[in-house]
């Protein structure tokens, strides 16, 4: 009975220090040097490129997002693309990325993110595919860019689906290497890395989304989250870089365990930093993530508002560079408040 007792109590310590190991603080300091690139939205354009120019010297690649789909099926590129393209190929020498999206709007002005329906008419065979490279190729020269970034998302539970945008990403490849395009591949990370992907572009998974619209409150990303995900891209060949997150969340009325939830929306860090001044918060920083969070009351509601500044930034950073990572992008230009402050080094 003692030694049952012994070997508990043993077992019972080990797992309370791999506890606190793994709960250590998670801070910002010096790391493996990274390369750092960035996406600037068409909606945003304005406030991308002025924060493109501080941060020109330190990146190594700028992601123009988004060209997306019409009701016809083909590539629109909005103008605010030229926009971006043409500041980052004037003030700077970084790589310029056409962001493709399985987005498109209708006849009648309405969005739809994200679509699988899309997804399976653009890729219902070879021959459609082949077109689909061939357009976004075209896009990609037209804008003055030097690579092709593919986001398709939101499709991976369907193994067909999976199958068919496989066999893109091949032909994609193949295209960008005649073409003289860098090709940029960006994987949710809860996409099986294992399936099957070819030799050549430079895989991007995102490390964001551990918290949003879809969850309770929390950061984007914190210490656990972003060892999971790396370990499984280890699957991944060639080139692997990961995606961090600005900005946050604010929740509002979000009850125990999701009984009673009012709605959730993205915010910027200066958005955040607002919210935070005008309600006389003094936000806290998260020590298994580095995010800041606090909450307030407003008109009898209840929020709560988590958000990444640069010191939240920096942390990631340093957690993936020390896993190996060498390639950083960064979710996105605009409405950062210390952007010229996250570290390479």
């Amino acid at each position: 009975m003692r030694k049952h007792i012994h070997i508990l109590a043993l077992a019972l310590s080990l797992a309370l220090s791999a506890g606190c190991a793994q709960s250590a603080p998670l801070k910002s300091g010096a790391h493996p040097q990274v390369e750092l690139s960035a996406w600037a939205a068409q909606w945003d354009a304005g406030r991308g490129v002025a924060e493109y120019k501080q941060l020109k010297h330190h990146l190594t690649g700028v992601s123009a997002f988004t060209a997306s789909y019409n009701s016809e099926d083909k590539l629109v590129l909005p103008a605010e693309i030229k926009e971006i393209v043409q500041s980052a190929r004037k003030e700077g020498n970084a790589k310029r990325y056409l962001s493709i999206t399985n987005d498109w709007q209708d006849a009648k002005g309405k969005k739809h993110a994200k679509d699988t329906a899309l997804l399976k008419r653009l890729l219902a065979g070879d021959e459609q595919k082949e077109a689909v490279v061939r357009e976004m190729v075209a896009a990609a020269q037209k804008a003055d860019c030097t690579g092709v970034e593919l986001d398709y998302e939101a499709f991976y539970k369907d193994k067909d689906l999976l199958q068919a945008y496989l066999g893109l990403t091949y032909k994609l490849s193949a295209a960008c290497l005649k073409e003289n395009l860098d090709l940029r591949i960006v994987l949710e990370p809860g996409m099986p890395m294992d399936a099957g992907f070819c030799k050549g572009p430079e895989y991007v998974v995102m490390l964001y989304n551990l918290h949003g619209g879809h969850s309770g409150p929390g950061p984007k990303a914190d210490a656990g989250f972003i060892h999971k995900t790396i370990q499984k891209m280890a699957a991944l060949p060639g080139r692997k870089a990961v995606a961090l997150a600005t900005g946050g969340c604010l929740w509002e009325d979000y009850g125990l365990l999701g009984l009673k939830k009012g709605p959730v929306r993205f915010v910027d860090e200066a958005e955040a930093a607002s919210l935070a001044k005008a309600h006389a918060l003094a936000p806290e920083r998260d020590e298994a993530s580095a995010a800041l969070h606090g909450t307030y009351e407003e008109n009898g509601h209840h929020y709560e508002l988590w958000y990444a500044d640069s010191e939240t930034i920096n942390a990631w950073i340093k957690a993936a560079a020390d896993e190996g990572i060498s390639s950083i992008s960064l979710w996105r230009l605009g409405g950062n408040m210390d952007i010229k402050n996250v570290r390479t080094k």
